[in-house]
């Protein structure tokens, strides 16, 4: 059993919410998505783990036991070329949950005419095997699902 941690604080609204098809068809994978606080966040890892990717605006941190996981900040925030946010870790670097990963503001995003909704996706997971555990406000750092 994985438990995966909410990257960013705000309100659980689930993957059928956010708007982009990719993962509200869960298309990617199951799991859920947080409607971010608009203020300057540091997004931090869902896991224990080692950051296989990490780009501005995503990043994905597979544990030990192989498990990977998605944390996409903002729709379409590939668009910024990675401006407004600002790397706290490098590919590579192993990570406990709750270590900050990318600084950014959901604020700034949105002005910008983009969602600032953050889908957490366990990658190549079957739709049954991820339990929501969050409902409504949380923090970050705060269970957001387990991953059977």
């Amino acid at each position: 059993m994985t438990t995966v941690l909410a990257p960013v604080a705000g309100t659980v609204i689930g993957l059928v919410a956010v708007p982009d098809p990719v993962f509200s068809q869960a298309m990617v994978g199951p799991g859920t998505a947080i409607d971010p606080a608009r203020e300057p966040v540091e997004a931090v890892a869902p896991i224990d783990g080692t950051i296989i990717k990490l780009h501005p605006h995503a990043y994905v941190v597979v544990g030990d036991d192989g498990r990977g996981v998605l944390v996409h900040l903002g729709i379409d925030t590939v668009q910024l070329k990675g401006e407004g946010f600002r790397l706290l870790a490098a590919e590579g670097d192993h990570v406990e949950a709750g270590q900050p990963v990318v600084a950014w503001n959901p604020a700034t995003v949105e002005a910008g005419g983009r969602s600032p909704v953050c889908p957490v996706v366990a990658l190549d997971a079957s739709a049954d095997a991820v339990h929501v555990l969050a409902e409504g406000p949380v923090s970050a750092g705060d269970e957001l699902f387990q991953w059977a």
